[in-house]
């Protein structure tokens, strides 16, 4: 039996196109053509001189043989060629594989040949790693050189082709069609594994079409803002602001090198309005010297994702001005896929409430279906007590197509029909989700479980704490106890004694850590600190004792 929606009304080309993110560029060109659209150093391009770049190099690639779900591989910075290439290699239906610039070759190698890379893009500062992987290359490949002005260090060229000249060989007037399915691969990233070989994260057009428009209204960006690249844009395709920004008409301030100093300069140069970045981000601008800040008198906002951000930094960042939005996500869920969307009854809390509460994971995008709380194995959610623990699960649009490659993993981490993260958290009655742990960082300790983001939180209180990491260290009684790693604070120096009296003043006494170990803390290209390599120090330090 028919019903009166089921007769002529049927898709059709004036009814339904396929979502992309790319088609955001056209339309930023045609509207704002000689707005300002990517700054870095003396170069300038508008809206109108990015959309013919990308085409160009969608045209250049094109002729060089690519071809629809092809994989088009980069290791670049923070440069105008990076942004392109968010447009340009999908243009051709083609899928953007973003490598991070900090792996070693041998991990290369394996991306580029898991991935079946046909072009690799590189800047020349990755030479010495490329040169090393290439050699490990399986199939042919062509490696095009971007020689950055703003790079003064020392590198060689390795591949076949300049960029500028590469591209210059481009049409700028290309007819670059949307894809032929919205559920088409659009990029190709690959997750940091601590053991064994990193997954590849397949993601799709409507996702990073809806999780371009999600960053714009969950966070609330006027048209036109100014944003500044201190987050890597290989890290989930940049959060997707690649894309937003085309979206937004603003203007992209590149940045090669995330220290205080240049943030800080370009911030008041350019009156950047937004920029994202780790807890570790956020603490450099906070600790910086006030001259640093000086004549800096607009609103900044700043997006923190990573660890959740101890309530000292966000403390610190309303102290100094800036607008800090918590944010919660992973390469599978395109970046941010949740935010703790703020209340305006709570700016009349104290200071140290207001952290509480912005501390949280909180609620899905606008774009994504939902965040849960649930027991993986029976798949019940939690009770809204702010107490139970169970795993952070996403369902929705914003979530990957799955694990290039590896239907087992892909299937595992889909079971029940959510997306598992791996996170432990609690729900609060208002619904926010508050992480308590990653399930692999919990530390169990006479079977009690100790959430090392808790002692984390306590430490960053400390005047003398930069940075803060605690993980397990065996332990003959207890079975494991809290080890905590601190990075201090330039021109202080305190006891153990001092923080292990700190600690017990603010946690139970059996959350308190046994052992302080102080030095550099490693981080990884985003600010995350790399709590796996911390677990073997302290194994290895357990183990000597």
């Amino acid at each position: 039996m028919t019903h009166p929606y089921s007769s002529g009304l049927d898709k059709n080309a004036a009814n339904h196109v396929a979502l992309t993110p790319v088609s955001f560029l056209e339309r930023s060109a045609g509207i704002y053509p000689d707005h300002l659209a990517v700054v870095h150093g003396a170069r300038r391009y508008s809206w109108r001189e990015t959309y013919a770049r990308c085409r160009q190099l969608a045209s250049a690639l094109v002729k060089a043989g690519v071809r629809r779900n092809d994989t088009v591989a980069v290791m670049l910075s923070n440069t105008p060629e990076m942004y392109e290439a968010h447009f340009g290699v999908p243009m051709t239906g083609a899928v953007l594989n973003a490598i991070n610039t900090r792996l070693d070759a041998e991990t290369v190698a394996f991306i580029l040949n898991h991935g079946e890379a046909k072009v690799l893009i590189t800047d020349r500062e990755f030479s010495p790693v490329v040169r090393a992987a290439i050699h490990g290359v399986e199939r042919p490949l062509l490696v095009i050189d971007v020689c950055d002005s703003e790079y003064t260090g020392e590198g060689e060229r390795v591949g076949e082709h300049e960029y500028e000249e590469f591209i210059a060989a481009g049409d700028p007037a290309f007819a670059w069609q949307p894809p032929e399915d919205e559920w088409d691969a659009i990029a190709l990233n690959y997750t940091s594994g601590t053991t064994g070989n990193p997954k590849g994260v397949v993601v799709h057009h409507r996702g990073a079409y809806l999780g371009a428009l999600s960053n714009l209204v969950s966070w609330g960006m006027p048209p036109q803002s100014v944003y500044l690249w201190t987050l890597p844009m290989f890290h989930c395709n940049g959060w997707c602001f690649p894309w937003g920004m085309a979206a937004n008409s603003g203007t992209n301030v590149c940045l090669r090198k995330v220290e205080a100093q240049p943030i800080l300069q370009a911030i008041r140069e350019h009156k950047v309005s937004h920029y994202c970045g780790a807890p570790i981000v956020q603490a450099l601008l906070i600790n910086a010297p006030a001259e640093m800040r000086q004549g800096i008198e607009h609103e900044v906002a700043a997006l923190v994702a990573g660890a959740a951000p101890p309530v000292a930094i966000i403390e610190g960042m309303s102290q100094i001005g800036f607008d800090l939005t918590h944010v919660y996500g992973l390469t599978e869920t395109y970046g941010p896929s949740s935010v703790c969307a703020k209340h305006a009854d709570w700016q009349t809390l104290d200071l140290e409430e207001q952290a509480r509460l912005n501390a949280r994971q909180g609620v899905p995008y606008h774009c994504q279906e939902g965040i849960s709380v649930r027991n993986p194995e029976t798949m019940e959610e939690v009770p809204r007590d702010g107490e139970t623990m169970g795993e952070i699960m996403f369902r929705g649009n914003m979530v990957m197509k799955g694990y290039l490659k590896n239907p087992t993993a892909t299937n595992e981490s889909f079971a029940g029909g959510w997306y598992h993260t791996g996170d432990l958290a609690v729900m609060h009655p208002d619904g926010y989700v508050k992480i308590k742990d990653r399930s692999k960082d919990v530390i169990i300790s006479g079977g009690e479980n100790i959430s090392s983001i808790e002692v984390e939180d306590v430490l960053y209180r400390h005047p003398a704490v930069m940075a803060a990491a605690v993980v397990a260290t065996p332990d003959e009684k207890w079975g494991e106890v809290p080890c905590a790693f601190i990075e201090l604070r330039e021109g202080h120096a305190p006891t153990e004694q001092e923080l292990t009296a700190f600690c017990r003043e603010r946690l139970a006494r059996f959350k308190v850590p046994k052992q302080f170990i102080f030095g550099l803390l490693p981080k990884t290209s985003t600010g995350k600190i790399q709590k796996f390599v911390l677990r073997e120090q302290a194994r290895s330090a357990s183990a000597i004792d």
